[in-house]
C-alpha cells in the first residue's frame, strides 16, 4: 500500500514534529495542502493536546497526526487524549511505542515510528507498525549517527514495510532522490520553520533565511544527546564547554530552557534554534501549501 493511501492525502509528505512549535496552526495548514500535518506534544499537559486537536479538527477535515517523544514522563496520559479523540496517525520518537502500541492499533491509528537505524527498524516491523521514518542525521534536533543517503536505502532493502526518508529534505531535488533510494514519501521539518503559519518569533525565522550550507552545529556529544541547531552564542559556550570536560550537569543546565527562549521568546544569544542543514538552501517566506506544492511540482 503507497503511503498517500495508508494516511489518505494527496502527497507523500509528513511535517515533521517540531518540538513546541507544531501546533494547530501549522499541523492544518499543511494537512489542508495535501500532507500530513503533525502536532507536537512536547511541554503539554491532556488538556493543552485536546484543546490542539479540537482546533486541529476546526480547522482542517483532513487527516493529520500526532507525535509522541516518548522520554517524556506523561506518555500515559497523552495517549488517554489521543485514543478518546480517535488521532488518526501517531508518530513516535526517542523510544519504542510497543507498550502503547495495542492501544493505539486497536483504536485504528496508524503507527508510525522514527527510527535510526536498521536493527530498530526491523524491530518495529516486528512490532507491526505501519510505516518507518528513516531519519538521517541531516534533521534538527535530536539526530542518530547515519545520514538520510546511506540510510534510507538499507532500511528500505531490509523491511517490507514503506519507508519515509526524512533528513535533509527541502525541495524537489531532494523528495526525486528519497523515492530513488527506496523511501515511499518524506518527511520534512525544516523546510516548515519558515512556513506562513509557523507560530515561532520572526527572529527564528530570519535566522533559518540568513543561514548558509556551514550555520549548524551539533552540541551534546559529550553527554550523549546529540542535538542540531543553528549556531549562535549558545552553541558556541555549550562546543567550547564540550571541548574542555564539563560536566553533564555544567552542560544541562546551561540548556535548562533554551528551547523555550527560542520558540516563545526568539532570544538570539541564548535560545536553542533546531534546525536541519538544509537550512542553508532556505531563502523565502512561504505558505505550508506554496511550500508542499514547489517540492511535488
Amino acid at each position: 500500500m503507497t503511503i498517500t493511501k495508508l494516511l489518505g492525502i494527496k502527497y507523500p509528505i509528513i511535517q515533521g514534529s517540531m518540538a513546541r512549535i507544531s501546533r494547530h496552526e501549522l499541523v492544518s495548514a499543511v494537512s489542508n495542502a495535501g500532507g500530513l500535518g503533525v502536532l507536537t506534544s512536547v511541554g503539554m499537559d491532556k488538556a493543552e493536546l485536546a484543546h490542539q486537536i479540537d482546533l486541529v479538527r476546526q480547522e482542517t477535515d483532513k487527516p493529520f497526526g500526532v507525535n509522541l517523544m516518548l522520554q517524556q514522563s506523561n506518555i500515559p496520559d497523552m495517549v488517554e487524549v489521543i485514543v478518546e479523540k480517535k488521532v488518526p496517525v501517531v508518530l513516535t520518537g526517542a523510544g519504542t511505542p510497543a507498550p502503547y502500541f495495542d492501544q493505539l492499533h486497536i483504536m485504528g491509528a496508524k503507527v508510525i515510528p522514527v527510527i535510526p537505524n536498521v536493527s530498530i527498524a526491523k524491530k518495529m516491523e516486528e512490532l507491526g507498525v505501519d510505516a518507518v521514518v528513516a531519519e538521517g542525521m541531516e534533521s534538527g534536533g535530536h539526530i542518530g549517527q547515519m545520514t538520510t543517503m546511506t540510510l534510507v536505502p538499507q532500511v528500505a532493502d531490509a523491511i517490507n514495510i514503506p519507508v519515509i526518508a526524512a533528513g535533509g529534505i527541502g525541495d524537489r531535488r531532494a523528495v526525486a532522490a528519497s523515492l530513488v533510494l527506496g523511501a515511499q514519501g518524506v518527511q520534512v521539518g525544516t523546510a516548515f520553520l519558515v512556513a506562513k503559519e509557523t507560530p515561532i518569533p520572526d527572529s527564528y525565522k530570519q535566522m533559518v533565511l540568513d543561514a548558509q550550507d556551514t550555520s549548524t552545529a551539533i552540541t551534546g556529544l559529550t553527554i550523549g544527546d546529540p542535538v542540531r541547531g543553528l549556531k549562535n552564542d549558545l552553541v558556541t559556550k555549550i562546543l567550547k564547554m564540550e571541548q574542555t570536560g564539563s560536566t553533564k550537569e555544567e552542560l544541562r543546565d546551561l540548556l535548562d530552557g533554551s528551547l523555550s527562549k527560542a520558540v516563545y521568546e526568539g532570544n538570539t544569544q541564548t535560545g536553542s534554534f533546531m534546525a536541519g542543514e538544509i537550512a542553508g538552501e532556505i531563502n523565502q517566506i512561504k505558505s505550508a501549501k506554496e511550500i508542499i506544492e514547489a517540492m511535488f511540482s
